[in-house]
């Protein structure tokens, strides 16, 4: 299934902010909570990003780690890198496209995660094997995903605004389905774990740039959406009105994030 689509980094940025300011759940302490991971692992993980991940697993570890990052995007990389060299850090930030084969040894890792990339990966078979043959026996895999219920409240604003039927998004349609049923035809033991988390949003702004960040004008997989130039922007402020008169009828907008994480052992 080929995926035209790459993160942006300022609309990532954006999103993971809106996530922290009006989040009521810290989803990276949930995830170091569940994964355990130990003192002196070999991790990697794939699709990287700016290496938020790698970061948190150094500083849970305190440095006790060998971490490698990889990513497809050249910009994410280089910011990646410079935060290692701010922080004097250890890790090993390196171009990786899961859509091809990785070149690490077989049994070379501990654990390797994907965090809220894998379902953009063009055939789940190819990159889900190749995790599973560079981790060692015994060794986990750990993916992120969004599940179908994730961010009702923002599907409904922007379904009710348009009167469209929502694309079909890659993460919620095939994380929990095609992604969750490939890991487990390969790994010996599977588990799906759920975490939910509510945004709070007292004021319409946070909410409409969440929804700005997610469907900018360079998103492909909204593009059914935008036929000329100027509909970007004529959806934004319908899907404002909507999202106000929401907040006034029920004092708050709510968008509960609706994440699944796959733990899998070899």
């Amino acid at each position: 299934m080929k995926i035209d689509f790459q993160e942006t980094t300022k609309d990532l940025a954006v999103r993971i902010d809106i996530h922290s300011k009006f989040g009521a759940r810290d989803i990276d302490a949930w995830m170091l909570d569940l994964i355990k991971l130990q003192p002196g692992d070999v991790i990697l993980d794939v699709g990287c990003g700016s290496g938020k991940q790698c970061f948190s697993y150094l500083n849970y570890l305190k440095g006790n780690a060998v971490i490698t990052g990889g990513d497809v995007s050249h910009d994410l990389l280089d910011q990646a890198i410079e935060k290692n060299k701010i922080r004097k850090s250890s890790i090993d930030f390196q171009y990786l496209d899961f859509n091809k084969s990785f070149k690490y040894e077989s049994g070379h890792f501990d654990f390797v995660s994907c965090c809220f990339a894998i379902y953009y990966a063009e055939a789940f078979s190819f990159t889900i094997d190749e995790m599973f043959r560079i981790t060692k026996p015994g060794g986990r895999l750990f993916t992120t995903g969004p599940m179908p219920q994730n961010k009702q409240l923002f599907y409904d604003v922007i379904r009710e605004a348009t009167q469209k039927e929502i694309p079909l998004m890659p993460g919620s349609s095939r994380y929990s389905t095609e992604l969750l049923s490939t890991i487990k035809s390969l790994y010996a033991k599977v588990e799906l774990h759920i975490f939910e988390n509510p945004l709070h949003f007292d004021s319409v702004e946070p909410f409409i740039a969440y929804t700005r960040a997610s469907m900018s004008e360079d998103r492909k997989l909204w593009g059914s959406f935008f036929q000329t130039k100027g509909d970007f922007e004529k959806i934004m402020c319908q899907i404002t009105d909507v999202a106000e008169k929401r907040l006034k009828n029920d004092g708050s907008l709510t968008m509960t994030k609706v994440v699944g994480g796959i733990l899998a052992t070899k």
